[in-house]
């Protein structure tokens, strides 16, 4: 019969597990290979992960201070390696691996590292932007190095053959291993503090990619590119290409490279100054003949013997130009003039009153015509009127009357035309021209027909 106490809690069980994976000597140090898997990038802070493969998926987590050795960026589905030991989260139950070391799987971790902070600064156009270029002949340069490598001695002897005028001024630095980026940048804020160098020479001998790693750390590429002097770069041999070569106003394969392209040679730059010093006399000697002679050109021309000649032209230009101008005014005044008549004639032409005394004369002939016409008319009417009173008059009564003819009405004023309208006795009434006779009728004689 198992008692209660026999029974186990989860807390004393779990502790058992994690002890058992604890004193587990195979499970301290394991070497895993996976894909990573469920990674988020936690700046200044642990990292939680997991790898997996085909088959089987294992939580992992990586203190800050071991992924701060991590010289690349993890990516999901990244295969890496890495180094770490087993145990189990007694919060969670869950075995998971401590990871202190990490790398990709295939290329080199440093490799990656080198590839994705050349795309990034790439992406970001340090590469293309505008190189500062060389003081020509340089008075101080400031080198960056180790001091006791082979470095400064080539830098030191290729300045003194070439040009030893300039001052070399030996900025000791670590050029390898921790710590290294941060005093190469420290370096260089210093020398651009003191601003009276001309140029910045920051280099280091050949060796292995982990011994040249300094310079291809971020950083240190930042800070040669807000270097407000020139930099060039030599680091490693001439088929090693870091971030800070990439970055600098020149690169140099080797320090001597590099202290070639700091310094002209002063023999050569002496014997130039005097070849252009001879250059100079020779010119300068032709131009004080050349004008020594235009001199005694002019000295001896009629300009300056008889100066009034050199108006002469200008004289008869003047009096040319003189006449011109008359004549173009006379020409111009003329035709304003004509221009002035001609308007004067359309204006008067085209005058009101000009319109209105036509008008009135147009009207007083229309009136002159219309009273002849009247008078015509008036004398033809007046001409026919006589003929029609001449007319009427020759068949008016009394006319007819005055020629002795009557006419004869009875009592009642009726005309009496025919015998039959007569009777006897009747008294009658005779109308002659100037009046009346009454009378009486006697006898009725009918006439023959």
């Amino acid at each position: 019969m198992v008692k209660p106490t026999d029974y186990l809690t989860v807390t004393a069980l779990t502790q058992y597990l994690k002890a058992k994976f604890e004193r587990d000597p195979y499970l301290d140090r394991v070497y895993l290979t996976g894909e990573i898997s469920n990674f988020r990038l936690r700046p200044n802070a642990h990292q939680y992960f997991s790898l997996k493969d085909n088959k089987a998926k294992i939580s992992a987590i990586m203190f800050k201070s071991a992924f701060e050795k991590v010289k690349f960026t993890p990516e999901e589905g990244m295969k890496v390696l890495v180094v770490g030991r087993i145990s189990l989260y007694e919060a969670s139950g869950n075995y998971q691996i401590y990871v202190e070391r990490m790398e990709p799987d295939g290329l080199g971790a440093l490799y990656q590292a080198y590839e994705q902070l050349k795309a990034k600064l790439a992406t970001e156009g340090l590469f293309d932007l505008p190189k500062q270029p060389l003081v020509r002949f340089p008075k101080r340069i400031a080198v960056i190095t180790s001091p006791s490598g082979a470095v400064i001695r080539d830098i030191i002897t290729t300045t003194q053959r070439r040009y030893p005028i300039a001052q070399l001024v030996l900025f000791p630095a670590l050029v390898q291993g921790d710590g290294a980026a941060d005093v190469l940048v420290e370096r260089l804020k210093q020398i651009n503090e003191q601003g009276d160098f001309d140029t910045i020479i920051i280099g280091r001998g050949g060796g292995s990619i982990e011994d040249l790693w300094p310079f291809n750390e971020e950083r240190v590429a930042r800070a040669i590119v807000a270097s407000q002097i020139p930099v060039i770069s030599s680091v490693g041999h001439e088929t090693d290409t870091t971030i800070a070569d990439l970055v600098a106003d020149v690169r140099a394969a080797t320090p001597t490279a590099a202290a070639e392209l700091a310094t002209p040679v002063l023999t050569d730059e002496i014997l130039k100054l005097q070849q252009q010093r001879l250059r100079l006399y020779q010119a300068f000697s032709k131009t004080v003949a050349l004008n020594k002679k235009q001199l005694d050109h002019l000295q001896n021309s009629y300009v300056l013997k008889q100066p009034k000649r050199l108006y002469d032209g200008y004289l008869q230009n003047v009096d040319q130009l003189q006449r011109r101008l008359l004549t173009a005014q006379q020409q111009l005044l003329k035709d304003r003039r004509q221009q002035v008549q001609l308007l004067q004639q359309r204006l008067t032409a085209q005058s009101p009153l000009m319109a209105v005394q036509q008008a009135q004369k147009d009207i007083t002939e229309q009136q002159r015509r219309l009273n002849q016409a009247m008078n015509r008319l008036m004398a033809d009417r007046r001409q026919k009127a006589v003929q029609a009173i001449t007319a009427l008059d020759l068949v008016s009564p009394l006319k007819i009357l005055g020629r002795g003819f009557a006419y004869v009405t009875d009592d009642q004023q009726q005309v009496l035309k025919k015998v039959a309208d007569f009777k006897a006795q009747q008294p009658i009434e005779l109308h002659v021209q100037d009046g009346l006779v009454t009378a009486e009728v006697i006898a009725i004689h009918k006439g023959e027909d």
